[in-house]
């Protein structure tokens, strides 16, 4: 074995074989990712509490670091079966649907390599996921017209986090409401995503009712910041601010440093970052600003000679 396939984070196929023994079955047995592990924990054990499936769950960081291992761990401790497949398998749209139609109530579906899924793959199952329905279309429409959607405001984030907490049957006093409003990027369903994780944090160690101190906690140990900002986001602050010094990069260069897809990085975490003000985009590439050096509790440096008028607030 060469020194390269030594050190390769892939698995050939006597590996994977191999690695389906030595992977660990339930979470007590999986070795680091301690906050990881204890997000699993509060998830698992509210799902179970409530005789429910856990919510979607998305695996991210480099081959071999135990994705599928987690995913057969959510798995055993639901105690419901594990169905694999990859992204690259999925060609169709009626692939996926084969997959799904055949799935059992409560079954885990673990799609590696998800982001190298075909585009009209993913158009079907992104309504799946959220809406637990197939719509394939067959052929093509007529021409429609794009109507952009403006970020929502608090007070309309509150209204929608009461109305979704009426039906999930979920405790929501009026502060923890707020609380989770201000920090779902203006946007509903993030608002009752966040919900959901902090009511599995009521559950498993509040007494169920969302308070704001007790959304606070939840969020915090989530990693979701006062602003609405994620572990991503405040990555890619980071790089931008203390990795490359404030200097102006490249987006494949930003999405290397964060080990995410620069598609990922362009339409999921840049517009919420634009619209917050810490990150600029220009033609020397991307920067952060001012607000974004404040957020992480940095200095902001000297202006470059000759530079772009980057930190002006």
């Amino acid at each position: 074995m060469s020194r390269e396939e030594l050190l390769s984070p892939g698995a050939d196929p006597i590996e994977r074989a191999e690695e389906t023994t030595l992977r660990p079955r339930r979470l007590d047995e999986f070795v680091g990712q301690e906050r990881l592990k204890e997000h699993l924990e509060i998830l698992l054990a509210a799902a179970r509490q409530r005789g429910q499936a856990v919510d979607h769950l998305l695996f991210a960081g480099p081959p071999g670091t135990g994705k599928t291992s987690l995913a057969g761990i959510v798995a055993a401790e639901l105690g419901v079966a594990l169905r694999v497949t990859s992204g690259p398998a999925l060609e169709r749209a009626g692939d996926l649907a084969a997959i799904l139609t055949n799935l059992d109530d409560g079954d885990v579906l673990f799609i590696d390599e998800i982001h190298r899924l075909p585009r009209a793959v993913e158009e079907v199952l992104y309504p799946a996921m959220e809406d637990f329905q197939l719509d394939i279309v067959i052929g093509k429409g007529p021409s429609a017209r794009s109507i952009r959607l403006d970020y929502y405001e608090a007070e309309d984030l509150v209204t929608i986090l009461e109305r979704a907490a009426g039906i999930l049957g979920v405790p929501l006093e009026s502060e923890g409401a707020r609380e989770i409003a201000g920090r779902a990027r203006g946007t509903p369903r993030v608002a009752n995503r966040l919900l959901k994780r902090v009511r599995d944090y009521a559950e498993v160690r509040g007494d169920g009712t969302v308070s704001a101190q007790t959304a606070r906690a939840a969020l915090t140990l989530f990693e979701v910041d006062e602003r609405g900002l994620d572990k991503v986001d405040r990555s890619i602050l980071t790089a931008l601010c203390e990795t490359f010094a404030g200097q102006p990069i490249g987006l494949n260069t930003l999405a290397v440093a964060v080990t995410e897809e620069a598609e990922t990085v362009e339409d999921v975490y840049e517009p919420f970052l634009l619209k917050e003000g810490m990150l600029q985009r220009t033609p020397r590439g991307r920067v952060a600003t001012a607000a974004a050096y404040a957020h992480l509790g940095l200095d902001v440096p000297a202006q470059t000679a000759g530079g772009p008028s980057l930190f002006q607030p």
